[in-house]
């Protein structure tokens, strides 16, 4: 069989293929995946959404382990478009949390493709623990079954909403954070796409693996995982969450003592662990086991950034290597044996996939190995 084509030159083919991407962007840019900027603030990352008339700017804390979005922790919301559904909404969390009450108004992150006219959020009547607006929650969407006074009842998430006005295909979030201090930016870059995951922020395929089975982490954004320091093992491969609102590597209390011991380090007033600058010289490799994949974490990527130790509780000289990694108050076991947070995503661009198929996930970055803390 033969196959001819109608172009008489290789500059035809170029050109249909410069159109051809010309398409494929189009499509994009119409509908399928936006990006916007996150702000680091040393422990997690923002975002900026505009909500109301007139518009106010909110700072929100993005956070993967709930799905509720609510405001008015410190920005009072006023609006004269806004619409109170009379529901009262409540939210705890790792660094606080809030009571409130539903409303619906309009919500943009400041781009015309990520804006949604008629959404539902909370607006705090009282918080504790926030030092910002309030939080973007861009968990599964039920997480938020409960916190509506009704046991069965769920809420839309951010994502959920931009695919009901066809803005995105799929409820799919990609996260991208640069480690701090990276060239000479003290603050680290960050980002959040919806729709999918951003090409240009990653480098390699990205790597899935279904959701666990296994309760409480099933709720989450929970996968399986086994951790080797160097040859060895260190927590079995068992349940845990992915989430971009801790800030630590956590791992059960029994792997804790395990990396410990292996490392060689002693505890400090602050709360990590110290080690000398001999033992961060001797440090091996962690190896994330995940679905059939590896992923390599580095020593330095294993470290406390040293530009931030004035801002540990506790203390810390400038010289003082801490490491990240923290233990859980249970044992390998409980469901929930470890969380892979913000230290964890600087290094590994991250999917959160709640399309059919609920799945993470990761792919290496142009920092996953890079020489920084």
């Amino acid at each position: 069989m033969t196959r001819r084509l109608a172009f008489s030159n290789v500059t035809d083919l170029l050109r249909h293929d410069e159109a051809l991407i010309a398409v494929l962007t189009e499509y994009n840019a119409h509908g399928r995946r936006d990006s916007v900027p996150l702000t680091n603030f040393h422990w997690g990352y923002t975002v900026s959404v505009g909500i109301g008339n007139p518009t106010t700017i909110y700072n929100l804390i993005v956070d993967s382990a709930s799905a509720i979005t609510w405001v008015g922790a410190y920005t009072q919301y006023v609006s004269s478009t806004g619409t109170n559904i009379g529901v009262p909404v409540r939210g705890t969390y790792q660094f606080g949390s809030f009571q409130g009450t539903l409303f619906e108004d309009s919500m943009s992150f400041g781009t015309d493709q990520l804006s949604i006219n008629r959404m539902r959020f909370g607006v705090a009547s009282t918080s504790q623990g926030f030092a910002f607006d309030g939080v973007l929650g861009i968990g599964p969407r039920d997480l938020t079954r409960g916190i509506l006074n009704s046991p069965e009842a769920t809420l839309s998430t951010v994502a959920d909403y931009l695919v009901q006005r066809y803005a995105i295909r799929e409820p799919v979030v990609g996260i991208f954070f640069q480690p701090i201090g990276v060239g000479t930016a003290l603050i680290g870059d960050g980002e959040i796409s919806f729709g999918g995951a951003n090409p240009r922020r990653h480098t390699g395929r990205i790597k899935y693996t279904d959701i666990t089975a296994i309760p409480p982490s099933s709720r989450y954004w929970g996968i399986n995982q086994g951790i080797t320091y160097g040859d060895t093992p260190i927590l079995d491969y068992t349940a845990g969450v992915v989430n971009c609102g801790s800030t630590f590597l956590y791992i059960a209390s029994d792997a804790f003592e395990r990396y410990q011991a292996a490392t060689g380090s002693t505890m400090h007033a602050n709360g990590l662990l110290q080690i000398s600058l001999n033992q961060y010289h001797a440090l091996h490799h962690l190896y994330f086991r995940i679905g059939r994949e590896t992923f390599r974490f580095v020593p330095n990527a294993q470290i406390w950034p040293r530009l931030l130790n004035n801002r540990l509780d506790g203390g810390g000289g400038d010289d003082d290597i801490f490491l990240i990694v923290k233990g859980l108050a249970s044992p390998t076991g409980s469901g929930l044996d470890f969380i892979n947070g913000y230290v964890f995503l600087q290094r590994f661009y991250t999917v959160f996939d709640g399309s059919i198929r609920p799945r993470v996930g990761f792919a290496r970055t142009p920092y996953t190995h890079v020489e920084i803390n």
